[in-house]
Formats: C-alpha cells, structure tokens, sequence
C-alpha cells in the first residue's frame, strides 16, 4: 500500500501552515514527523484525516483522491485513516469499553449509539484489543479513573476497533511521564510490526524518533527540511529543523521540543498554537 501526498497546502488568511509538502509512505515504514511547535505537524495530520480541509494538493490512497471524498465516503476514510490524538478525546463519564466501541461509530446507527446499545461481537471485540493493549480489567471503569497512560492505550483501542490501515498520531506522548510515553510508543510500534499498519506520528524528542521511526521527515515554517532514515538524523540536520539555537548535541538527544519553544526569543514562541 502507497499513501501519496502531493503539492499539500494549507493557509489561514495570510499565514501558510503547510507549503507544498510532498512524500510517499509504504505500509512497511513507521514514519515520525518532528518540527517544533508552529511547523505544521499538527494541520499536515489532520489534512491527511479531513479533519481539516486542504487549500490545494492531493492525497492519494489506493488508486483514489482522498482530498475529493465527501459524504459517506469521506466518513469511510476517517475509518480507515484512524487519527489518536495528544488530550485522548475519550468521554471521560463513560466507561473504558464503551469509548473503544465508539470507534465503529461510522458503522452503526445513531440510535443504538445514543443509548450505548452494542452488539455483543462488538464488547467481546473491544475487550480483546483492550487485553491485548494490557488494560482489559480497566474495561469497566470510567475512562477518567485512568491514568494518561491508560488514557492513551484506551484512545490506541478505539483506533483498532477502527480496523485501519493508517494510524495517525498526534503529539500521542507528549503529556505523559517517561514510562507511559515508552509504553504507548512500544504499543504503537508493536501493532506497526504485527499488524502491518502505516502508523505516522508526530513526536517532540529526537530520541524517540530514532527509536521508534524506520523514516523521519523534518519540518520547518511548514515545509520539509529532512526526509530520510532515522540513523541519519544528525545534530547537523536537526539543527536544520529546530534552528541554530537548538542543542542537540549526542548528551542531549531526549531534550523536549515543548523546553525548546519555552525559550525566550526563539522562533516556535511566537508561533501559532493553532498550527
């Protein structure tokens, strides 16, 4: 499977978050997006999902526009296109297993959804990811009893109950503590290799890009810096990526690109929280 970007574009009024990005994926790489904060991971996610619409481009999968879905169809995509995102958007009120259930939401009725009405297929299903995600005994409990960890592997199911071939994931650790953000990431990586998923994720640290990401792309002011193996994800490159004042220098590879866009004067501080 090929998923194509090409000519991508988005503008805000006068601002331009995405500037003709191109790339290929092959359902072989697992793929990090690293930038900081106002280089448009965020908007290049959700164009590729329709969360957001493109101003000009194409995304191609499986010999098909995306870009010209609408309706039924564009719903379709959203389901084979799974997004995860940074806050979880779970119903926090409403038990583990029904928020995983939800990711079939595109393939029942409204109704039945209303009132939490499931096939039994469908709760016997969401355990099963839940277990296999090692949280199944959480499956009762309201998703805000959970820690953000937990949160996230429960955001990871509803995913899965999705069956996509494309795994979005936005900034998917970057509120966790170094534990959960492992967790999640071996999770990720783990249903990359066995379930032969795309997964493409935007990350904060150059360390875990380098262990996580067959392929990394770079993005700066909204365009492509880098594009390559992680091995060759230099200090020179992300210097390239992040500016000259970034250090990331071998003894400081798992610094944060949320401490980098804190720093007085720097160009992500005056970015765009939108973008």
């Amino acid at each position: 499977m090929l998923f194509s970007v090409k000519g991508l574009m988005k503008t805000f009024g006068r601002n331009t978050a995405v500037d003709n990005v191109s790339f290929d994926v092959e359902s072989s790489q697992m793929v990090g997006i690293i930038g900081r904060s106002g280089a448009g991971k965020s908007t290049l996610l959700r164009m590729m999902n329709r969360l957001t619409d493109a101003t000009a481009g194409e995304i191609h999968f499986e010999g098909r526009n995306v870009l010209t879905l609408d309706g039924a169809a564009k719903r379709a995509w959203q389901s084979d296109c799974a997004m995860i995102f940074q806050q979880f958007n779970l119903v926090p009120r409403l038990d583990v297993v029904s928020n995983v259930v939800f990711g079939q939401l595109n393939k029942r009725s409204t109704l039945a959804t209303m009132f939490n009405v499931f096939p039994r297929s469908d709760i016997h299903r969401a355990i099963d990811i839940l277990d296999r995600l090692g949280i199944a005994e959480h499956a009762a409990k309201r998703a805000e009893a959970l820690s953000g960890g937990q949160q996230q592997r429960v955001a990871i199911a509803r995913a899965l109950m999705q069956d996509p071939n494309i795994i979005l994931a936005d900034e998917p650790i970057a509120s966790l503590d170094p534990m959960n953000a492992q967790i999640v990431m071996d999770s990720l990586r783990r249903i990359h290799e066995e379930d032969g998923r795309m997964v493409i994720c935007n990350l904060h640290t150059l360390d875990t890009a380098r262990r996580y990401c067959d392929r990394v792309i770079g993005m700066r002011d909204g365009r492509i810096v880098f594009d390559g193996r992680a091995d060759q994800l230099t200090t020179g490159v992300a210097r390239d990526i992040y500016g000259a004042d970034a250090d990331f220098s071998e003894e400081a590879t798992s610094t944060s690109v949320e401490a980098l866009d804190r720093t007085p004067g720097s160009p992500a501080a005056a970015a765009a929280a939108t973008v």
